[in-house]
């Protein structure tokens, strides 16, 4: 999930044709397969797998803990409004490739614009659709990638699950504040343990349903000119224990602007983003909260009415999207 285009197009070049189409790994056969799908779950593999989600609103669900989100809620997040106050949660959007097109038409004319990039990765501002990872375990409902997805795109999951849109009471849990530091740290990752503490802190309770914002400091990190770099580099950010905080709260959508903490202790592929396969929650990738972060200690409050509205795209992985908190 690189930066740019020819970042990704050479890396293709490179593995060969099973770099599009299907992205999986390729067992030495079919028995090693069959033994790494088979074998006991590890201690850490236990945070993701207990109360997996998997058959909970049937076999051939897409929509996951977004199924959560009914009218009802979106009522209760309608009712939060009170000073007006939109905060967008999305870092500006600067595609790889950007072709301008000016046309005359009689005495005016128009311009049109031409955009090349990938979302899926540290930079853009997106929504992930349930497909977009896994573990040996399989992809959401238990699902077999090397079935399910090809060059093409997903047949099962894509991001048009979420076509309703992601529109449901929102809280924040602002960590740096509750630290008294600017910034999440390698050598201390964000635990599931501490998430509660948070929430205690704020007085403010998570509910089914909910979309919950996690504001690490990504951006003061930022500021102090180290960068926030992509897997498999060490970086600061959640770890396994988040999982099981998340999912017991049934927790539908899940937005950060760090991501999983790395290295993982337990060489689990995603530590973090693992709540996507294993509980169906909607993961917003690369927010921007700091802004979020401000208004809502200034008000005292840290719930909100949350909104995202990805892109309905035909068995496609995610989709870019400036999400909101009304205030």
């Amino acid at each position: 999930m690189g930066g740019s285009r020819r970042e990704f197009l050479l890396r293709t070049a490179a593995l060969g044709v099973a770099a599009v189409a299907p992205p999986v790994r390729q067992p030495a056969n079919a028995a090693t397969e069959s033994q790494s799908q088979t074998l006991p779950l590890t201690e850490a593999e236990q945070a993701l797998a207990r109360r997996r989600n998997w058959g909970r609103w049937g076999n051939d669900d897409a929509k996951g803990a977004v199924n959560l989100i009914t009218p009802q809620k979106r009522i209760e997040a309608a009712r939060l409004v009170r000073s007006g106050r939109s905060v967008p949660l999305s870092r500006p959007f600067t595609p790889d490739q950007h072709f301008i097109q000016v046309n005359e038409r009689g005495t005016g004319g128009s311009v049109v614009d031409y955009y090349g990039f990938l979302y899926h990765g540290i930079t853009v501002t997106h929504v992930d659709a349930l497909c977009h990872v896994w573990d040996r375990h399989g992809m959401w409902n238990g699902r077999d990638p090397a079935k399910e997805i090809d060059s093409h795109g997903t047949r099962f999951a894509d991001i048009t699950a979420f076509g309703e849109g992601l529109i449901t009471r929102g809280v924040l849990l602002d960590v740096p504040r509750h630290r008294r530091e600017p910034f999440v740290r390698v050598e201390r990752p964000v635990t599931g343990a501490e998430l509660e503490e948070i929430a205690r802190a704020q007085r403010v309770e998570i509910r089914p349903g909910d979309a919950l914002m996690i504001h690490c400091g990504r951006d003061a990190l930022l500021a102090t000119g180290r960068p926030y770099p992509n897997a498999p580099a060490p970086r600061p950010g959640l770890d396994v224990s988040c999982a099981a905080f998340i999912r017991d709260r049934d927790v539908s959508v899940l937005g950060w602007d760090m991501h999983d903490a790395l290295p993982d202790p337990n060489a689990l592929p995603w530590p973090a983003h693992g709540v996507i396969f294993s509980f169906g929650v909607a993961l917003i990738d690369n927010a921007y909260l700091e802004s979020l972060a401000a208004i809502c200690a200034e008000e005292g409050r840290y719930e909100f009415m949350f909104m995202a509205l990805p892109l309905r795209i035909p068995r496609g992985t995610g989709s870019p999207a400036n999400p909101i908190a009304l205030l």
